[in-house]
């Protein structure tokens, strides 16, 4: 009873989610097809990496997935990234890309990052995040293996991300089976992220919300890129399948919404 009081509260179910990951980059043309997003995600945490006015030794990126960081950063930024990924699969799709920088891939749950204390000059982490059940744990773990005055800087997904798709299968829920069942994954409130870091001993921290709109044709389209980019459901009491009524019924709805697009803001997160 003791050890279970003391694990922390899963909500989400990791297993699936590097299942996900790796059935996902298996189909190649199809994952790189959608990675238009993570690469817009990247190029603005590389952004932030280059506000700070310095040259970094070793970068740790924590839920790498394909190397996406990796085409936004260069060797005049740093000599080395460790990339960090779950899913073998993720890490290893685009093993044949030269990038500007020397790159390491090391399969790692960024959910427990092992490095040893004070080691890293930056840590950042490009929409993974949301995946993680210990999200304080993690953030004490990165910052312990910071070196004084070393950066972390992550993007997340949050707030009202996927707002419309969201509420679409809510409707549809209620309106189909007369109650609501876990669709979509729950996401941080932008208010909570500063109060994280406080309590992880991060000293400075600034919270930072990017939007980006996406538009698909229809809820179908959006729901295809999201598992082609592993990022399905993993909610751990999510139900295993979806009727075929109520998904229908969730895509008139969603049609119906103004405007038919994802509203996905990313939380950047500094030291």
């Amino acid at each position: 009873y003791l050890e279970k009081a003391a694990a922390p509260f899963e909500v989400f179910d990791r297993r699936a989610k590097r299942q996900q990951r790796d059935r996902a980059a298996s189909r190649v043309a199809d994952s790189r097809d959608v990675d238009y997003l993570r690469d817009e995600v990247a190029a603005r945490v590389a952004d932030r990496l280059l506000d700070i006015k310095r040259r970094y030794h070793t970068v740790v990126e924590l839920g790498a997935g394909c190397g996406h960081l990796a085409k936004a950063v260069d060797d005049d930024m740093m000599d080395r990234l460790i990339m960090c990924e779950m899913s073998p699969q993720m890490l290893h799709r685009d093993e044949g890309t030269q990038y500007g920088v020397e790159v390491e891939r090391r399969v790692m749950d960024e959910e427990m990052p092992q490095f040893e204390e004070a080691s890293l000059d930056a840590v950042v982490s490009s929409l993974s995040m949301h995946w993680v059940n210990d999200l304080p744990g993690m953030l004490i773990q990165v910052r312990r293996a910071l070196v004084p005055d070393g950066v972390f800087i992550g993007a997340m997904l949050g707030g009202d991300s996927l707002f419309e798709l969201r509420s679409s299968l809510l409707l549809a829920d209620t309106e189909r089976d007369g109650g609501v069942a876990a669709r979509v994954s729950p996401l941080t409130d932008t208010r909570d992220v500063g109060s994280l870091l406080n309590r992880a001993g991060f000293t400075l921290p600034t919270v930072d919300i990017d939007s980006i709109v996406v538009n698909y044709p229809s809820m179908l389209h959006l729901i295809s890129d999201i598992n082609a980019m592993g990022e399905g459901n993993a909610v751990a009491q999510r139900l295993p399948f979806i009727k075929r009524d109520t998904l229908l019924a969730a895509s008139a709805i969603y049609k119906g919404e103004q405007p038919a697009s994802p509203h996905v803001p990313a939380r950047n997160l500094g030291n």
